[in-house]
């Protein structure tokens, strides 16, 4: 089932996706760089870059508050270490495809326009002009926004709690602002992250009326064995309204490699949520290593994967793969040979006897990692 480069003598081809018919057809793997400048230095980052172009990764993916865990002497540089990389390789601009993300509401990372206080249509001028600054780049190909500037439950909240809402930017500001950006060509589609279904629709209702339906063309929410979430609601509005979904986290921080739980010391001292414990709180707050229905679920998964000779890192890229509303998964690697298993993946069919298998496992463990 699993096909290795070594095996057979052959480059394995990643299989692409059109998001748009004036982009370029993207990998259906995007190299996500929230690692480089923090856990990755330059030199392994450019490496990795170049070993994942190499293969066929023509997508990459950012965001302004790069690299995470978040401090104020790193921010940014996930991105100019990209844009480092997009001039040494000297890439034909039309065949790569460049996604970043503006940082909503935060009260913590100060450093980035004050808070950042708000998406507000200065706020968002401003943030666009830094990451092309960043990048090095005339344009960019997709921009997000990171999450809502509006409470929603999300990293590990599941229920609405009305009380918690604040005064938030109107969403038509946030569009009027990227369609300024827009006319002046500096970024070319629109995405959302971190979004609801409730949130989906109502950009899409603004954009319309704004005349930029065609041009909002993607959610980035997290999706993989352990959270599925976005099959109960968010799933049906992106098929009705051809919204594509970039998976992140699709091995859920590593989780579902089975590093973690292998051996009673709890995964490698490197492994990110280890070199990192105590400061990412995004990560610890969603993905709860001794909780025992993570540890229940992960230990299952990791047996399917056994039984028909995978890893389990290939078997959690190529169960996000296989969902028909996945455009691409939005991977990350520090170590060369984590990015050659990720790649093994677009080539690896998960059969219907192991999907059956692997929803079993979901009905007992449903969701752990919301």
């Amino acid at each position: 089932m699993q096909r290795k480069r070594e095996e057979t003598g052959e480059e394995m081809a990643i299989p692409t996706f059109q998001l748009a018919p004036d982009l370029p057809p993207v990998s259906r793997l995007c190299f996500g760089t929230m690692t480089m400048g923090e856990q990755n230095g330059s030199a392994s980052s450019l490496r990795l870059l170049d070993a994942a172009f190499d293969a066929g990764v023509n997508f990459f993916d950012s965001a302004e508050m790069y690299p995470v865990p978040q401090r104020r002497e790193t921010h940014g540089r996930s991105e100019e270490l990209l844009g480092r990389w997009l001039r040494a390789r000297r890439a034909p601009r039309d065949s790569v495809v460049i996604a970043t993300k503006v940082a909503g509401p935060s009260g913590q990372m100060t450093w980035i326009r004050g808070g950042p206080t708000a998406l507000d249509s200065q706020n968002i001028a401003g943030a666009i002009d830094d990451s092309l600054q960043r990048l090095g780049l005339d344009y960019i190909d997709l921009y997000q926004i990171h999450w809502p500037d509006r409470y929603v439950p999300m990293f590990g909240e599941t229920e609405y709690d009305p009380s918690h809402q604040y005064t938030s930017v109107p969403m038509e500001e946030q569009l009027e602002a990227q369609k300024s950006h827009r006319c002046r060509k500096g970024i070319r589609y629109i995405g959302l992250s971190n979004e609801t279904p409730y949130g989906l629709m109502k950009f899409l209702q603004l954009s319309k009326d704004l005349q930029l339906r065609s041009k909002l063309l993607t959610v980035q929410n997290s999706y993989n064995l352990l959270c599925r979430n976005f099959d109960s609601g968010l799933a049906e509005c992106c098929h009705h309204e051809r919204i594509h979904l970039l998976a992140y986290s699709p091995m859920a921080m590593g989780i579902l490699s089975g590093k973690y739980h292998s051996s009673d010391d709890c995964g490698p001292p490197d492994a990110r949520m280890n070199l990192f414990k105590g400061r990412y709180s995004e990560g610890e707050s969603r993905y709860k290593l001794q909780s025992p229905r993570v540890k229940g679920a992960v230990k299952e998964y990791t047996r399917i994967a056994a039984k028909h000779g995978i890893s389990p890192a290939v078997l959690a890229i190529a169960f996000v793969l296989r969902h028909p509303l996945v455009a691409s998964a939005v991977f990350g690697a520090t170590k060369l040979w984590q990015l050659d298993e990720v790649l093994q993946a677009t080539s690896v069919h998960l059969p219907k006897d192991i999907f059956a298998e692997i929803n079993d496992v979901h009905a007992r463990y449903p969701n752990p990692c919301p």
